[in-house]
């Protein structure tokens, strides 16, 4: 099995939460660094799975935060499944009033465009046909995103909620062998 990391917004494939993956999965994980712009972060995203998809690899999603976003996208359709970590529902409206940002890992700046946005609006899925495909890892206490987003879209997901954590998702290094056994099912 193949496992794509997607990182969360101005983060990178470097970055500590896809390391702490690297480090667990190492042969079977692949965490690109990808774009700011969301057309390219999704079609960088479409040809890996379209390449392991000829090679007949099982693949499996881990997407934190925008990349959770990206996952249910990706997921709803290749008939993926898909673990998501802490993940944007509606980034079209979390990133609105950004502009400037600053990407987490190598200190380069960007800025969100209204192109960036309705990007991210065309990719929303407003069905989720199988949410069995889908594990959604939640912490009450993030700081970016309001949870609640997440239960109510993905009700019929495997659900777990913490109390407490924030948006990077502490201890996340703690779910591992759950996320390999769900995605390996």
């Amino acid at each position: 099995m193949t496992i794509i990391y997607i990182h969360g917004f101005g983060s990178s494939g470097q970055g500590g939460k896809a390391s702490l993956f690297r480090e667990y999965f190492e042969e079977e994980i692949i965490a690109p660094s990808l774009s700011y712009v969301p057309k390219l972060a999704i079609d960088t995203l479409e040809q890996l799975i379209e390449l392991l998809l000829e090679k007949d690899e099982k693949i499996g999603l881990v997407g934190s935060s925008l990349g959770g976003y990206y996952s249910i996208y990706l997921a709803n359709k290749y008939d993926l499944k898909a673990v998501l970590i802490n993940p944007a529902i509606y980034p079209y409206k979390t990133l609105d009033k950004v502009g400037m940002c600053m990407n987490y890992y190598d200190g380069t700046s960007f800025e969100v465009s209204s192109e960036h946005l309705q990007t991210l609006k065309s990719l929303e899925v407003h069905k989720l046909e199988n949410q069995a495909n889908f594990l959604t890892l939640l912490q009450t206490e993030d700081e970016v995103l309001d949870y609640s987003e997440a239960v109510e879209k993905l009700s019929q997901s495997e659900l777990v909620i913490e109390e407490g954590g924030n948006h990077s998702f502490e201890n996340i290094e703690s779910y591992f062998r759950k996320i390999y056994s769900f995605l390996d099912r």
